[in-house]
């Protein structure tokens, strides 16, 4: 089968590589993969990597490099283990891609994706959504529903990471939302804010190309570039009392726009780190004391989300596939995926790869 694998940075290459077995172990699946989105984190360790893809053995999957990529996807179940229940061979699923211990300290509280010894599917996994096929364990597939296609199935797992946020946040109907960031994540994040009941929401980004694509998206998103715009002021004009915003969520993983949420947030507000910081940024912590306001992490998803995001997507709540910018081919990944999200210009946002 033909299949994407990290080698090293800026060595990505779509290889012929064995099909995994059609008899899987008691407790896995082999999905045919449909579509697979390029995640950020697969853009960072295309650009800077490796970051997450261990070059020594994983020590809990035992997965290295070279690493298929992908942990957006999603596809059609063709061969189950013995003892699986949870899907069947036809069925339509979804990739939920942690993988991590089920009797650790954090695996008997249902906090699988706080385990230390966590992998991820299409990082530190000997399989990924970037081939024809993957192998996965049983928990880590999910049928989804009619009302979602085969693209939003692979929209899934983003989604479900700013949905998470927005709960991280306490975002409540009524409420006013600053993000920061309108990449990916930052579009599905506004769509998230919405879903949960956000009335105003603003959007702050140097790329004026996808705050343009942000006010396609969602119409009454209240765009701001602080290159032009004073963002906290403009926010502060535009809130109630002008105290600022109920919640901020940072999903750049940068610190001048994790200061712009700590100005933006009202006393008591709350603001919520979603994007990864590459160093250690300095923190206002006077403003925090002194505004007393909630500093919170989100670190992706509870597994168990998957039921509750396929149904925002598919009842059209959360219209994830907006974010869709091209669908792409397995074999144009590098130039027409990795590169072309790479550009300054901004111009795509989601690609997903058509697998078939």
């Amino acid at each position: 089968m033909k299949a994407a694998r990290f080698h090293a940075r800026r060595d990505v290459r779509v290889e012929d590589i064995p099909t995994p077995t059609d008899q899987p172990a008691p407790r896995q699946v082999l999905v045919k993969n449909r579509f697979c989105g390029i995640c950020g984190t697969d853009l960072h360790e295309y650009a800077a990597g490796p970051i997450f893809i261990p070059t020594q053995p994983h020590p809990y999957t035992g997965a290295k490099a070279p690493q298929i990529l992908g942990h957006e996807y999603g596809g059609t179940v063709v061969a189950v283990g013995s003892s699986v229940t949870n899907v069947a061979v036809g069925d339509r699923v979804s990739v939920q891609p942690m993988v991590s211990p089920r009797d650790d300290y954090f695996g008997q509280r249902g906090l699988y994706q706080l385990s230390e010894s966590l992998a991820i599917i299409g990082l530190a996994w000997p399989w990924g959504g970037m081939a024809e096929y993957s192998l996965v364990n049983d928990y880590n597939v999910f049928r989804v529903p009619d009302s979602v296609s085969d693209a939003q199935a692979a929209l899934i797992e983003p989604t479900a990471v700013t949905v998470y946020a927005a709960e991280r946040g306490g975002v409540k109907p009524g409420d006013s939302v600053l993000v920061t960031g309108a990449g990916p994540i930052g579009q599905l994040q506004v769509l998230a804010a919405r879903a949960a009941g956000a009335t105003r929401i603003f959007l702050s980004d140097t790329n004026d190309n996808r705050l343009a694509m942000a006010r396609q998206i969602l119409p009454d998103v209240i765009t701001l570039n602080p290159r032009s715009d004073k963002v906290p002021e403009a926010i502060r004009d535009q809130t109630e009392g002008g105290v600022g915003v109920d919640v901020a969520l940072e999903c750049v993983g940068a610190e001048a726009a994790l200061g712009t949420c700590i100005e933006a947030v009202r006393r008591q507000g709350v603001v919520v780190q979603v994007g990864l910081h590459v160093g250690k940024p300095a923190v206002d912590g006077f403003t925090v004391t002194f505004k007393d306001i909630d500093v919170r992490g989100s670190w992706c998803y509870t597994t168990l989300m998957w039921p509750r995001v396929a149904a925002l997507i598919g009842s059209g709540i959360l219209p994830a596939e907006k974010v869709v910018t091209r669908r792409i081919r397995l074999d144009e990944v590098v130039e027409n995926g990795f590169e072309a999200l790479l550009s300054p210009a901004g111009t795509e946002l989601k690609i997903l790869i058509d697998l078939q």
